[in-house]
C-alpha cells in the first residue's frame, strides 16, 4: 500500500494557488484513475483507488499547510505503513514553472508542509517537487505562493498535472524514471517526424532538350533564313 499526500490549504479561497499544486495533482490523479469519491478521514481528504497494480490512498491535509505533518502521521499509524510508503506533492519555489522533480529524504528548505511533515514521520519519504518559479526576491514568497496562477500558467500547469497522474502507476511501483518521462512527453510532446512525399506528390523530372545536332553553318543559315 501507498500514501500519496498532496500539500495546499483547504477551501475555495486557496484553491487556484500556487501552493496548492499539491492538491491539484492529487485531484487529477483521483479523476483520471476512477478513485472513490472524497471523503473527510485523518483531518483531511481521502480516497482510494488502485496504480499500476498497487492499492493506494490519496489524502490531502485539511489542517492548513503548516500543520500538514499531523494528518500524515494520523493516516499512516492507521494503515501502519512507513514513511518510505508515502510520497508528497509540493510546489517547489526553486524549480522554474513546468518542471518536476522525484527525491527521496533530504531538507525541507523552508517549506511549511514539508517542515511539518519532518516533524512528525521524519525525513525518510518521497517527493514530487512541482516546479512554480521564484518571485525574485524572499520577501516577495509568502504572497507569490498564496496568489492564483496567472492565466498564462495554465497551459504548463494543465500539461504538468495530466502527466503526474499519467505517470503516477509507474510512481506507485517506484520507477520514477518513468513518472518523469510520463510528465515529459506532456510537457514537451515530440515533434512528428516529417514524412517522406508519396510517389504521386513528387513533381515531375523536366525532360532534357532534345540535342541539337545542326552544324554551325546551318545554324547561321536558319537564323537569316
Amino acid at each position: 500500500m501507498k500514501l500519496f499526500v498532496g500539500l495546499g490549504n483547504p477551501g475555495p479561497k486557496y484553491a487556484g494557488n500556487r501552493h496548492n499544486i499539491g492538491f491539484m495533482a492529487l485531484e487529477q490523479i483521483a479523476s483520471d484513475h476512477g478513485f472513490s469519491p472524497w471523503r473527510s478521514k485523518f483531518q483531511g481528504q481521502l480516497c482510494e483507488g488502485n496504480l499500476g497494480g498497487e492499492k493506494v490512498i490519496l489524502l490531502k491535509p485539511e489542517t492548513f499547510m503548516n500543520l500538514s505533518g499531523q494528518s500524515v502521521g494520523e493516516a499512516m499509524r492507521f494503515y501502519k505503513i512507513t514513511s518510505g510508503e508515502v510520497t508528497v506533492f509540493h510546489d517547489e519555489l526553486d524549480l522554474a514553472p513546468g518542471k518536476c522533480r522525484v527525491k527521496t529524504g533530504g531538507g525541507h528548505a523552508g517549506h511549511n508542509g514539508l517542515r511539518s511533515i519532518h516533524q512528525h514521520i521524519g525525513a525518510d519519504y518521497h517527493r514530487v517537487r512541482m516546479g512554480i518559479g521564484h518571485p525574485g526576491h524572499k520577501d516577495a514568497v509568502s504572497r507569490y505562493v498564496l496568489n492564483d496562477f496567472a492565466k498564462a500558467d495554465q497551459g504548463w500547469l494543465d500539461d504538468v498535472l495530466r502527466g503526474c497522474a499519467d505517470g503516477a502507476p509507474d510512481l506507485a511501483r517506484g520507477d520514477s524514471g518513468k513518472f518523469m518521462n510520463a510528465i515529459g512527453l506532456r510537457v514537451k510532446p515530440p515533434r512528428p517526424s516529417a514524412s517522406p512525399k508519396k510517389a504521386s506528390e513528387k513533381k515531375p523530372e523536366k525532360a532534357p532538350e532534345p540535342e541539337d545536332s545542326r552544324t554551325p553553318l546551318q545554324k547561321l543559315m536558319d537564323r537569316f533564313s
